[in-house]
């Protein structure tokens, strides 16, 4: 009898030990929901093997995740899109060989990069933010890989065209900047934005978890089921920042930055790589068609069942496609021994 009450005895004091990490958990999920997605950003970049660092250059400062060291397959640059963040690549990178040397900034004026009241945030002046940050890493040293979503990818492309002889291939994925023949959901939201001197709320930058959804549905054609809990902890984590969205907003969409990658097409001379989902609510995937007409010799992956958020919705696939044409583009060049 005495063994069976210490045998209770023993099962109450472990209950009571894991029901407080539990009850912490449940707490924080519903209490603190901004705070556990910071924790699960860290949790995953800890887990890939990323580590966060800081670049310096006159007064400005880069907050960017690297895996690796430059080896023999060229250094690769990831540009995140509008009001994202150098995680958002996170999904991406977990399908991406270790030995790669992997770099994911923060776009400026997002999330830890410096944000200034003076800086120009059209595509041209992030731009050449972008190529502060390149030499202060020194990433230049050698011709590099350069990816972009969305607004990543209008910068990408213009990099690309402003910068040729530092990159030596490049994959723009769904990008932003394109005179694409067919209208989306988004354009008509655009439009109506338009009409109303943009005093209607912007369906990018979501106030509320209703909001939040909305605009996952518009961004994802695949279907995510986010707990209100995880949708409200996303705009709380946003909100402090939307008035810095809507200023970035009406840069790229302005005269200046809408389609400058379309205008700077004709200057891409790397080996160029277009992902795009089939069922983009943002950006047409016609764009994919009107890059091919002016790069006849891109490469162009379409993928089925997917929207504007490639790099969330098809991972896996996206890793793969482009460490395909990074080697496929090397072996071409004869600049490498065969690996993986």
């Amino acid at each position: 009898m005495a063994a069976d009450l210490d045998m209770v005895n023993l099962f109450i004091i472990a209950g009571g030990t894991l029901a407080i990490p539990i009850l912490a958990f449940v707490a924080s999920v519903l209490l603190w929901p901004s705070a556990l997605i910071k924790v699960y950003y860290w949790y995953w970049r800890r887990t890939l093997g990323l580590q966060v660092r800081y670049a310096d250059c006159g007064g400005y400062r880069f907050c960017y995740a690297y895996r690796g060291k430059p080896g023999m397959r060229p250094s690769i640059l990831m540009l995140h899109g509008f009001s994202a963040h150098k995680d958002t690549w996170l999904t991406v990178v977990k399908y991406l060989p270790k030995h790669l040397h992997i770099v994911c900034v923060d776009m400026p004026g997002h999330e830890g990069t410096t944000r200034t009241n003076t800086e120009d945030y059209s595509i041209q002046g992030q731009v050449r933010r972008i190529h502060q940050f390149v030499e202060t890493i020194r990433l230049n040293r050698k011709p590099f890989h350069l990816v972009g979503t969305s607004m990543g990818g209008n910068v990408a492309g213009v990099y690309a065209a402003c910068h040729p002889s530092e990159i030596c291939s490049m994959t723009l994925i769904c990008p932003d900047g394109i005179r694409h023949p067919c209208e989306t959901k988004f354009d008509n939201h655009l439009q109506d934005l338009e009409h109303s001197n943009y005093t209607l709320n912007i369906p990018l930058i979501p106030t509320t978890p209703e909001e939040m959804e909305d605009m996952f549905r518009l961004c994802s054609h695949v279907r995510f089921k986010i707990p209100q809990q995880i949708l409200q902890g996303l705009v709380d984590v946003r909100q402090p920042h939307n008035t810095f969205y809507q200023e970035v907003f009406m840069e790229i969409v302005g005269e200046k930055s809408r389609y400058a990658l379309h205008e700077h097409l004709h200057l891409i001379t790397a080996p160029l790589q277009v992902i795009w989902g089939k069922q983009d609510q943002v950006v047409d995937v016609s764009g994919a068609a009107v890059i091919a007409e002016v790069l006849p010799g891109c490469r162009v992956d379409l993928l089925d069942n997917c929207g504007h958020s490639v790099v969330m919705e098809r991972p896996c696939r996206t890793a793969k496609l482009i460490l395909e044409f990074i080697i496929l583009q090397q072996d071409a060049r004869g600049g490498t021994k065969k690996s993986s």
